[in-house]
């Protein structure tokens, strides 16, 4: 048997399907066949010796050059604002390895929050021959997904959505529902609600839950505590700032996002406020920080790992529906920043 002769500093050499072939006496085709992973495994003593022989040379299967033989590259795009974000890191992260049980191999471009560079980082994905999108960046009113759509280009748009294109989403209005009847139930009626920017579904859909549970109430909501914000922490701290200052002050707060969760806490604590007892505080998406905080955070979870699988589905897929939109339902996990000491979950 050949042996590829490796020695620590030489240049490596690529060892070939025929060598493999030669070395296991068999043709070349069968040497293909048995080393595809996409196959069932075969476990004749053929195929045992052409996984042995293919082993002691050295050999490791071409999956670019395959996949371009069948006019794909098996690498997916995935489009973030920015993974300085946790949960769009967590989000790319799950996106990753649902694409590595699949077969695929994921390349991210980070878009921040302007459109035309959205539009930019597309098209340099697509033009690097990725087999399609995952968007995490998209606005209600996007251009791009239309594109896609017109251009039959395989994508599916992930925690947010533009309600048409393939979209695997949390239940955001459900999320916001859970968030905001859970201070109602604890008592309070002076609830502000820090929607993040109403230009993404994830914003709208769970002001929507927040303003159903007030009415539902009967509360009729402070104009003035309804705010529309960015989704980073500066820009908690800058509402809970303005919640914090004014005279009269709301006695809880529904946060769109933990990142505007933890900039709340900030200002809380500038304005000698404790969390859990002066001011109920609830976050959303329960990123792993929420738990081990001073104060830890009651947040509304969604499955990332559930959302990011179903968005490969749906972009993978061959479905009747031309517009499947998949919601992933949230739960509300009760901790000390909203007055509860309860760690069960609770489901919409």
């Amino acid at each position: 048997m050949k042996t590829n002769g490796n020695t620590a500093g030489s240049k490596h050499k690529v060892v070939t399907l025929r060598e493999v072939a030669e070395a296991a006496g068999v043709s070349t085709s069968t040497v293909s066949r048995v080393l595809d992973d996409r196959m069932p495994p075969s476990h004749s003593p053929t195929a045992q010796r052409v996984r042995e022989v293919a082993a002691a040379l050295g050999y490791r299967r071409n999956t670019f050059a395959s996949s371009l033989r069948r006019g794909q590259t098996a690498t997916i795009g995935v489009l973030v604002p920015r993974l300085s974000d946790t949960v769009m890191a967590l989000m790319y992260e799950a996106v990753g390895r649902a694409a590595k049980r699949l077969g695929y191999f994921t390349m991210v471009a980070t878009t921040g929050d302007d459109p035309a560079e959205v539009q930019d980082a597309a098209h340099s994905l697509l033009s690097r021959n990725v087999d399609g999108l995952i968007i995490s960046s998209s606005r209600r009113h996007d251009p791009l997904p239309q594109q896609l759509r017109e251009q039959h280009v395989p994508h599916a748009l992930v925690l947010r959505t533009d309600g048409i294109s393939p979209s695997s989403v949390g239940d955001d209005e459900a999320g916001g529902y859970l968030a905001t009847r859970h201070l109602i139930d604890l008592g309070h009626t002076d609830i502000a609600v820090l929607s993040g920017p109403l230009f993404t579904s994830t914003a709208t859909g769970r002001l929507a839950g927040a303003r159903k549970a007030l009415r539902e109430a009967g509360i009729e909501s402070n104009p003035d505590w309804i705010i529309e914000t960015g989704f980073g922490t500066e820009s908690g701290a800058e509402a809970g700032e303005k919640l914090f200052a004014a005279s009269a002050r709301p006695t809880a707060v529904f946060a769109a996002n933990d990142n505007l969760a933890l900039g709340v806490m900030a200002a809380a604590h500038r304005y000698s406020l404790t969390i859990g007892t002066d001011i109920a505080l609830v976050g959303y998406n329960d990123i792993p920080l929420s738990q081990h905080l001073p104060i830890p955070l009651t947040s509304v979870r969604t499955s990332f790992d559930q959302i990011a699988a179903t968005a490969l589905d749906l972009m993978l897929a061959t479905t009747d529906d031309p517009h499947p939109i998949r919601k992933a339902l949230p739960t509300l996990i009760p901790r000390q920043s909203s007055g509860s000491h309860s760690s069960v979950g609770i489901r919409f």
